[in-house]
């Protein structure tokens, strides 16, 4: 089973600058993913500024630059996750707010597992 996993926070509460700590534990946390195959792709996302988001409304399309004032939630990274069930899903995202509860203190947002849909 794929899910896609999308870390979140709130961009317009300044949460500083992530210590290197976190960094090295993350980095651990993906080696171990990769070696072990529930890893399959992951990456952090720059800050909205850096975006765009194209969208579709009474048959008219605009685009519209970064950041996005309006967002309240934005995703900062994802990882797409093979595993053998749900729960093994929600455990890896445990572990990864556990990172961030470890290594960066007073940082909050959460991550959003959803299964992918597979034909």
């Amino acid at each position: 089973m794929r899910f896609m996993c999308m870390v979140k926070m709130d961009e317009a509460n300044p949460q500083g600058e992530a210590p290197p700590e976190l960094y090295q534990a993350m980095a651990e946390y993906d080696r171990e993913g990769r070696l072990n195959g529930t890893l399959i792709d992951s990456q952090g996302l720059l800050p909205s500024a850096a975006g765009a988001i194209v969208s579709l409304a009474d048959g008219k399309i605009k685009a519209i630059d970064g950041p996005f004032a309006e967002a309240k939630e934005l995703v900062g990274g994802y990882a797409v996750i093979d595993v053998h069930s749900r729960g093994e899903a929600v455990e890896l995202g445990r572990r990864l707010m556990q990172i961030h509860v470890d290594h960066w203190p007073g940082w909050e947002g959460h991550v959003e597992i959803r299964q992918l849909a597979e034909f």
